[in-house]
């Protein structure tokens, strides 16, 4: 038996077809008053919009596509979650994809036709291709960029305050009376903003205060995964005269500098203190558990989509910086 149609909502209502249509596709702006009768006809009836029919009647397909480049990182796993649940809300499916950081399947998605496709707009979280490739670049489909690179007018682009969130992180570990603050995670090359960014705010933190950097605590590494936090930590506790905190620039940098601590025999903040960036659940649960930056990844999830579903409505602004709130979560790994 087929279920109720926009005529019958708009009979319930007393309204006209066309702001029953509009109240469910958002189209055009509707009065209180009329949006809450025709809301309540909707769920009265238990209308269900024919989302393929909609999709088909305006050429589109109903789906976009999140390409990051490791799926495995806790992080971006946690980001596609929040992702899924902003694009369900608008009725859109999301298709999953990993780069690897390949720079040529991060060509290959950048450079599709909307025609040659089997989604609507692409979010993508680039990590090879580097900012001024993305400059010369022609939006031939909808795209939003998510973290990683420097802003640079092409796309529009959803992150966090990088200098911000590694200053007020390096504070933290200063304003506990910590003066060797290491830094693990840097990555001075063309691909490495997000890196980069984090060294200015970590550097900043040392100039407010008028202490200088010993450029032997900043350590760089070309990922941000355990074991090269491992290594990291390793190199510092060798120096004569190692850290007494160290900043990592994401979490699980940070839980592998602390299994090398550990290890060590350091302890962990006695010894050393740690901070990562990201809020990973993981960190939540380590022991100690992780001080850390938390970007709100929900925000950067709304933003996003929402940013996207405009340029595929071709309702978007000119490409434009969208800055998501972060905050320092205190935990063990420097509170004891």
């Amino acid at each position: 038996m087929p279920g109720p149609t926009l005529r019958d909502v708009a009979k319930r209502a007393n309204v006209s077809i066309r702001t029953v249509s509009n109240v469910v596709n958002g189209y055009a702006p509707v009065s209180d008053e009329l949006r809450v009768r025709v809301q309540a006809a909707l769920d009265e009836l238990d209308y269900r919009p024919n989302l393929i029919a909609r999709n088909l009647k305006q050429g589109r397909t109903g789906m976009i596509a999140l390409a990051v480049p490791e799926l495995d990182v806790p992080y971006f796993a946690e980001l596609v979650r929040e992702v899924i649940t902003a694009a369900r809300a608008h009725g859109y499916v999301v298709m999953v994809d990993q780069t690897d950081g390949d720079l040529e399947r991060e060509r290959e998605l950048l450079g599709r036709d909307s025609r040659a496709t089997m989604f609507d707009g692409l979010l993508l979280s680039p990590l090879a291709i580097s900012a001024d490739e993305l400059r010369g670049r022609g939006n031939r489909v909808p795209v939003v960029l998510l973290g990683e690179h420097i802003f640079n007018g092409s796309f529009h682009h959803v992150a966090i305050d990088n200098v911000a969130a590694a200053r007020e992180a390096t504070e933290h570990l200063l304003a506990l009376g910590r003066r060797r603050v290491a830094a693990i995670g840097d990555q001075p090359y063309a691909t490495g903003e997000t890196a980069q960014l984090r060294t200015i705010g970590y550097r900043q933190a040392h100039a407010r205060r008028g202490l200088d950097v010993d450029d032997r605590l900043v350590v760089p590494t070309p990922r941000f995964h355990r074991r090269l936090g491992a290594e990291a930590m390793e190199r510092l506790l060798a120096l004569p005269d190692p850290p007494d905190a160290v900043l990592c620039y994401n979490d699980l940098l940070a839980l592998g500098a602390m299994r090398a601590l550990t290890r060590a025999g350091r302890r962990i903040p006695d010894d050393i203190a740690v901070v990562g960036i990201d809020d990973i659940e993981e960190g939540q649960y380590s022991t100690p558990s992780l001080t850390t930056v938390a970007p709100d990844k929900a925000e950067i999830a709304r933003r996003a989509v929402g940013v996207l579903l405009q340029s595929i409505n071709g309702a978007a602004p000119q490409p434009a910086e969208i800055v998501v709130p972060h905050r320092l979560v205190v935990r063990e790994s420097t509170a004891g």
